[in-house]
């Protein structure tokens, strides 16, 4: 592989004493300034800790991801498509009101009462459709993420399909599970143009929670809160925030952010109901960075890999750009098939660049690719050689 054809990954240097420089390339974003404060509703987060593309656009620094098990909250990336309702609705979380249709007894339920239903924990990945756009070489509409568009996340809630059975089970010929946000619509914008609402396959509402906390906290008000749809292994447009309705429906939903946008279509094309939706997310992995032992002289490529809708099987890293593979071991304990999984792997680098790569392998079958096609939006690129990293030891 040709280093100097790879203008679009991070580069790192390694100096003697041990320490690591890192710089962005290939983005119009730029890392925050920590005296400007972020937006009020993110307030809360560091934001040394992330590049701003916009004031609904938040980007978690590669280096921030590191080898977490579990991404904090206030560490946690940021993409609203229209701007955060007022913190009022938080203010009594449990008073919250869901329309559930698409059953054999429509109504409407609080919060409060749906937390007697039933509850269950899972951990899976947060990851925004466009993760991974910044790589591409075509222009590309949209946030130019690079790897900071994702996280891992610990949901709690009641399953979607105990809500099903609560009320009176899914009626016949229902196809989707439609979710409704509760964000205030501009005035004057017919809503389907601009409201969200994302309709998944039924079968989804297996592993679907309405989620009420995050990472053992109320869920905030810049993540969804008071209630989210959360679907394991899904990509997150699917994951509605402010959820004011959930449908089991015929067909999916006839809002623009269904028909038309987050569909794979080659670049130059325009969105239609034909092409993939952005659903299920793909195998995918990428190095967090490098660490020196001073003393030793070896090195520590790190990551973070995930399996998609199937649990990881292996993960392996390469110094030299693809050339050869080796295994890497995985830190911590597997939290279970929809979650990403820190991976290392312990190496000597000799004085010069190295290309360091990662590449994931699950339980289906699925390995990441070296490239991953374009397509018009930047959507679901997972190509390993694009998120790869030069390395200069000296």
């Amino acid at each position: 592989m040709n280093i100097q054809t790879q203008v679009k990954r991070r580069h790192f240097l390694i100096g003697s004493a041990g320490t690591v420089a890192a710089a962005a390339v290939g983005g119009p974003a730029i890392a925050q300034d920590a005296s400007e404060p972020l937006p009020d509703y993110v307030a809360w987060k560091d934001p040394d800790d992330f590049i701003v593309h916009s004031k609904q656009t938040l980007e978690t620094k590669r280096a921030v991801q590191g080898t977490e098990l579990i991404t904090p909250s206030n560490e946690l990336y940021i993409r609203n498509n229209l701007p955060a309702p007022s913190d009022d609705i938080v203010a009594d979380r449990d008073a919250w009101e869901i329309e559930i249709d698409g059953v054999g007894n429509p109504g409407t339920v609080t919060l409060g009462e749906l937390k007697k239903i039933g509850v269950e924990t899972v951990v899976c990945v947060l990851q925004c459709s466009g993760n991974g756009r910044a790589f591409f070489d075509h222009e590309t509409s949209g946030s130019q993420w690079s790897v900071g568009a994702a996280g891992n996340v610990v949901w709690t809630g009641v399953p979607v399909r105990a809500v099903i059975d609560a009320m009176g089970g899914a009626a016949d010929g229902t196809a989707f599970l439609t979710g409704t946000g509760g964000e205030e619509i501009p005035e004057g914008l017919p809503p389907e143009t601009i409201q969200v609402e994302r309709s998944v396959p039924k079968a989804a509402m297996e592993q679907a929670i309405l989620a009420w906390d995050m990472n053992g906290e109320p869920m905030p008000l810049a993540h969804g809160g008071p209630l989210r749809l959360v679907v394991p292994g899904y990509y997150g447009v699917n994951n509605v925030k402010y959820l004011k309705r959930l449908a089991l429906t015929e067909d999916e939903s006839p809002n623009k952010i269904q028909q038309t946008s987050y569909r794979v279509r080659p670049v130059g094309v325009s969105g239609d109901p034909s092409q993939p939706s952005m659903y299920e997310m793909n195998v995918k992995s990428w190095i967090t960075g490098p660490l020196v032992d001073a003393e030793t002289g070896k090195v520590q490529v790190h990551g973070v890999a995930m399996g998609g809708v199937s649990a990881l099987e292996k993960v392996e890293v390469s110094i030299d750009g693809g050339q050869t593979w080796a295994a890497a071991q995985f830190l911590g304990p597997d939290l279970g098939p929809y979650a990403w999984r820190p991976f290392v792997l312990i190496t000597e680098l000799a004085e010069g660049t190295h290309v360091l790569a990662s590449r994931a392998t699950n339980v289906a079958g699925d390995t990441q690719p070296e490239k991953f096609p374009p397509n018009e939006r930047g959507y679901g690129n997972n190509g390993w050689g694009v998120h790869a990293v030069d390395v200069t030891v000296g």
